[in-house]
């Protein structure tokens, strides 16, 4: 345990209000506002002041008095906003201005965006290299990585401030999400919009086109939608009736649809079509739904077990995640290669890949099945909660940036058999991320 983790919070928190899983970390928002976060810490997203791995949850002492009440983890990166103070705050890898403090200086300690300063914010999301955040008046408000049009501004340059998107000045937005190079959103009318990159149909507009500037989604119009997420390629919505589509990349069948094919426009997920969902989360190669009667439901790719169903075998069709006691899910949230679920009973539940601590397990041990994080549960070991350490970071004398020289000689992690940077074999994605958790090139 390092020195930052040594003091323990004094009051833990006795319920997990939020929570949110990026490539390798998960972080979460506790009764109190206390944020927590736990897993790879290379890229200072934990925002503890430093660049270490937690393989527990660690409360952000950073954010312990600014009242947090969301948070959102993009890849490598981590967001939580203050309603009370109409503050955003950033902190973690900065390529690509994603962090939208004006540079692309990486933050191991969160700070305001002063750019959005005084802004009241109804919902952030996050990208693998961008951002999103829509106002209470229906704005939204986009930065970071734009080589794809994702940004929605009209053009591929980044953006390394936040810059409002103007198609929407007349559309009032209730719902954004963002995928690796893609984003979505949701009008008040439930109306369904997608812009970015549309290799695989993930945008939703009947082709692989990208596009720069938000377009309307028009194969759906006799259904409202009222909440959309997204995968690192593939999107997916619910209807006003609870009912669930899906479309985009579906290589390792992570549309549901009992096949492995594409889909270019939504498709209505029938197998799960007696269900009113309620909630939805996208992975990197997965999916998750959770219906109204609190039912857990996963498919697609499971070589880490982040579907959750006892095995590592890939699924084209949903199949229900079993919890212990038959505990009702109340919230989910996916990983690239992990999975975090809330239960009825005040308990967290992680499965999927666990190499870098951010099953919050304190081991780094893969696991196909959910299983119970002590520190964020009122059913731990012990019958009652652990205490949770505390970065304590010093704010005066801790570092809050590090240039890309000054630690990034890259080496991978792991290897796997056959693989390289430069193979040529798969498609763009597959090369661009490897299987393995090696550290990506900083670019």
């Amino acid at each position: 345990m390092t020195q930052s983790q040594s003091t323990a919070a004094t009051s833990p928190p006795s319920r997990v209000l939020l929570i949110s899983a990026g490539a390798s970390h998960s972080v979460a928002l506790l009764s109190g506002s206390v944020v927590c976060s736990w897993g790879r810490g290379e890229d200072g997203q934990l925002g503890h002041g430093d660049t270490d791995d937690r393989p527990l949850p660690t409360q952000l002492s950073a954010l312990d008095a600014q009242q947090i009440d969301s948070i959102a983890c993009g890849a490598d990166h981590t967001l939580a906003y203050s309603e009370s103070r109409n503050e955003l705050y950033s902190w973690g890898w900065g390529d690509f201005g994603r962090l939208g403090h004006g540079n692309s200086s990486d933050l191991l300690i969160p700070q305001p965006i002063v750019a959005l300063q005084g802004l009241r914010i109804r919902q952030i999301a996050c990208g693998d290299t961008h951002c999103l955040a829509v106002t209470m008046e229906g704005e939204v408000q986009s930065w970071g990585r734009n080589q794809n049009g994702q940004l929605g501004l009209g053009t591929t340059e980044d953006s390394l401030v936040p810059q409002k998107i103007k198609t929407f000045q007349e559309v009032p937005i209730k719902m954004v999400a963002a995928g690796a190079e893609h984003s979505v959103a949701i009008t008040e009318n439930g109306e369904l919009y997608g812009w970015g990159w549309g290799r695989y149909g993930n945008l939703g507009l009947g082709d692989r086109n990208d596009r720069w500037i938000p377009e309307k989604v028009s194969s759906i119009e006799c259904d409202k939608m009222v909440m959309v997420a997204c995968g690192w390629r593939h999107t997916i919505s619910v209807s006003s009736f609870g009912g669930l589509y899906t479309y985009g990349w579906s290589k390792y069948g992570q549309l549901g649809h009992g096949n492995f094919e594409d889909s270019l426009v939504p498709h209505k997920l029938q197998a799960l079509s007696g269900e009113l969902i309620c909630q939805v989360s996208g992975g990197w190669r997965h999916s998750m739904a959770l219906t109204s009667t609190g039912l857990l439901y996963g498919w697609g790719w499971n070589k880490f077990g982040q579907v959750g169903v006892g095995d590592n075998v890939d699924r084209c069709s949903p199949v229900q995640v079993k919890f212990p006691h038959d505990q009702k899910i109340v919230q989910i949230s996916c990983g690239w290669r992990h999975t975090i679920a809330v239960t009825d009973k005040n308990n967290v539940y992680s499965w999927g890949r666990g190499t870098n601590g951010q099953l919050g397990h304190g081991d780094t041990i893969d696991r196909n099945s959910p299983k119970i994080i002590e520190a964020l549960s009122v059913d731990g070991s012990s019958g009652q909660q652990v205490k949770i350490e505390s970065s304590n970071t010093d704010l005066l004398s801790g570092k809050s940036g590090a240039s890309l020289s000054e630690r990034y000689a890259v080496v991978p992690d792991e290897t796997v058999s056959g693989q390289t940077a430069s193979s040529s074999s798969g498609d763009r994605l597959d090369i661009s991320v490897p299987e393995s958790d090696v550290k990506r090139i900083r670019v």
